[in-house]
């Protein structure tokens, strides 16, 4: 049995280095990452210019991979090139800030995990809500007892768990929820610079605004200090509208019987 350990804010991150580290506690790690943060990258994947890799040895004790690659990158190379058999598991993390509402569109660590699920491997993306240096081994105390039930019972084909953690010492987590995902939006713009050269540039700032009332989405359930655990699919049809957009007749108009 193998884990493969994965991210998106590159392999020399504190928050790689605590997975790893309790991911070895279950069984033999295989660890690859980017070479670099990948935030924000979506499910992007290299298809132009070759895939380099680097081995590493860090100090702390783990070796692994570097990739030039995306997160969706490594998932792949590592599953598919560099390790002899199927891991028994993905899991990317544990991803400095949460990922939670519109932001799983964007984000590079839960679409390392959606690599392993479209590759057939039960597969976890977790996060702590920090933007600092924070409590990561909550998130990694987490991640282990979320890891032993996956590997014991499985996951339905096509569907992943995203795990998102108070950024809290253990003993002030009120407890763990099963939350859908929160309908949130991003209350951003871009901020006008001028570089040493006088040269214009742009730079995005804003944040993330919740709008949803429930009690029961992930947005809510990290603020109000609980560990929040949503299951996602990559299926993307949107099946409630299946029945309404077959009655627009688009067909019977393509085929000029409607004009």
């Amino acid at each position: 049995m193998a884990i493969l350990v994965t991210n998106d804010d590159g392999i020399y991150a504190p928050g790689l280095e605590a997975l790893a580290a309790a991911m070895s506690e279950i069984d033999e790690v295989f660890v690859i990452a980017p070479d670099r943060e990948q935030s924000a990258v979506g499910h992007a994947i290299t298809l132009s210019s070759p895939l380099r890799i680097t081995h590493i040895e860090r100090e702390c004790g783990f070796t692994g991979y570097a990739t030039s690659g995306t997160p969706a990158d490594a998932v792949k190379l590592g599953i598919k090139s560099l390790m002899q058999d199927l891991p028994d598991l993905v899991i990317s993390g544990i991803n400095l800030g949460a990922n939670v509402g519109a932001s799983l569109i964007y984000s590079g660590t839960v679409s390392a995990a959606t690599e392993g699920c479209l590759l057939g491997v039960p597969s976890i993306a977790i996060s702590l809500d920090s933007r600092t240096d924070g409590h990561w081994e909550t998130a990694a105390e987490f991640a282990k007892i979320i890891a032993r039930d996956v590997l014991a019972k499985g996951l339905p084909e096509g569907i992943l768990l995203n795990v998102n953690v108070p950024d809290l010492p253990r003993s002030d987590v009120k407890g763990v929820m099963i939350t859908s995902q929160g309908k949130t939006n991003f209350n951003d713009f871009f901020e006008e610079r001028m570089d040493p050269r006088g040269q214009r540039y742009y730079w995005m700032c804003g944040t993330l605004v919740a709008d949803d009332e429930r009690r029961d989405h992930d947005v809510r359930a990290l603020a109000d200090g609980y560990i929040s655990v949503t299951p996602v699919h990559y299926n993307l049809t949107a099946h409630k509208f299946l029945g309404d957009l077959s009655n627009w007749e688009l067909d019977k108009n393509w085929r000029g019987d409607v004009h």
